[in-house]
């Protein structure tokens, strides 16, 4: 587990930017050391714990880039046309081993291996065949053209692949084409998740009439699960702080990470930030971020928890922003933050300056080519079909403090977040 000391997130100042929680997280966590062998086909998802060299250039052999017809350099037309005899017939998969006689072509595939001697090849619908048989080239084509060369790609010894990448089905498909079966990979990071409210029921339960039932739980084990993360449910801790403290123990030495959602703000019931003061230490931050304000940091045993705040689109917005670097920063994955698309706003906002804000918005393509962001027509925390119903979010920085129609602003995709 990754174990930290109570007093490495410690942080004193006013309310934290956004870059300033994240980057204080993401620093100071320990990256988990233990690996794990899995096949190829599990490997999506996963983070990279080796780099990988290439075994072998890509290709492994010249061939052929076209169907067509392979010739000499020095056989290649100048100023007109040129018959050449056909001399052979290399199909893809087969062997090329004699080489092509001076003055003569041969017929040959898309990646069929190039024969000794041959340099160069036509493309089947440039050239023609003349009444005898013979292959008629044009002139002009370049020395080279329509062949890859072994290693063109990826050169032997090449380091395709670094430790630290979240592998895509692209880097699998590399793995694939260098005849590796199974990648050292770093295990999954295991996440104990929790909601509080004594207003909550889960799914499937009786719920009172005054109870809501339980959506943050859920959205944040998918959002978990993937990020290749190995989730624990603990289902709806009580607004008790006792109970609340046993859980969090219970779980702290078993976990890499956990994370809550509601009861991190500083009312009355919201009971998690005395829980956790009882028995590890917890930074309550006021993150300089809208929605998601309350936003919890601390140590329980060496264990990182973050406490999510309760409303679904504040909990959404923060795990975008802060729990999920800290599971990437967990599992050594070398991470860049998403880059936001600029688009054209179709909306008038207006906001505080000095805290970033993600507007939901949907996108619409204009006659003149132009994407444009039409923001969600309602405001609050609270409207999960605002997250249903758009494309992603607006992000404001800090320093904007209006928004008019026309104006280039910063569209992040959901696809790009989770």
């Amino acid at each position: 587990m990754a174990q930290l000391s109570d007093d490495c997130f410690a942080f004193g100042g006013p309310m934290m930017s956004v870059d300033e929680a994240v980057g204080l997280i993401t620093t100071r966590v320990n990256a988990i050391v233990d690996l794990e062998a899995v096949a190829l086909i599990d490997a999506d998802g996963r983070v990279l714990a080796r780099d990988i060299a290439a075994p072998l250039p890509l290709p492994p052999f010249t061939n052929s880039a076209v169907d067509g017809y392979a010739v000499r350099n020095a056989d290649l037309p100048d100023s007109a046309e040129r018959a050449l005899p056909l001399d052979g017939r290399i199909q893809a998969g087969g062997l090329a081993l004699a080489p092509i006689k001076a003055g003569r072509t041969a017929r040959i595939f898309t990646g069929a291996p190039m024969p000794p001697d041959a340099e160069t090849v036509f493309m089947q619908e440039d050239v023609r065949v003349d009444d005898a048989g013979r292959i008629v080239l044009p002139p002009g084509l370049k020395p080279g053209t329509n062949v890859r060369p072994a290693g063109e790609d990826i050169p032997q010894g090449h380091i395709a692949l670094r430790a630290g990448q979240r592998l895509l089905p692209q880097h699998v498909a590399l793995a694939a084409a260098f005849g590796l079966v199974r990648l050292d990979v770093v295990r999954r990071i295991r996440v104990a998740v929790f909601s509080t409210g004594d207003e909550l029921a889960s799914p499937g339960e009786p719920r009172a009439a005054s109870q809501l039932f339980d959506s943050n739980r859920f959205m944040l084990m998918a959002m978990l699960r993937r990020l290749g993360c190995d989730v624990s449910d603990l289902g709806i801790l009580r607004d008790e702080r006792i109970s609340l403290a046993n859980g969090l123990k219970q779980v702290a030495g078993t976990h890499d990470l956990i994370l809550t959602t509601g009861g991190v703000s500083t009312g009355e019931e919201d009971h998690v930030k005395a829980a956790v003061e009882s028995i590890g230490s917890l930074v309550l931050w006021r993150m300089a971020i809208k929605p998601g304000r309350p936003v919890a940091m601390g140590i329980i045993e060496g264990t990182p928890l973050i406490g999510l705040p309760g409303n679904p689109v504040a909990s959404f917005v923060t795990f975008v922003h802060v729990v999920r670097p800290t599971v990437l920063a967990l599992a050594g994955s070398l991470q860049a933050p998403p880059l936001p698309i600029p688009v054209r706003a179709a909306f008038t906002y207006k906001k505080k300056a000095g805290r970033r804000e993600y507007v939901r918005a949907s996108l619409r393509r204009m006659q003149d080519g132009a994407l444009e962001a039409i923001k969600f027509p309602r405001e609050g925390a609270g409207l999960l079909s605002s997250l249903v119903d758009t494309d992603g979010l607006i992000e404001l920085d800090e320093e904007v403090t209006r928004v008019e129609p026309g104006q280039s602003v910063g569209f992040l995709s959901y696809a790009d977040l989770l």
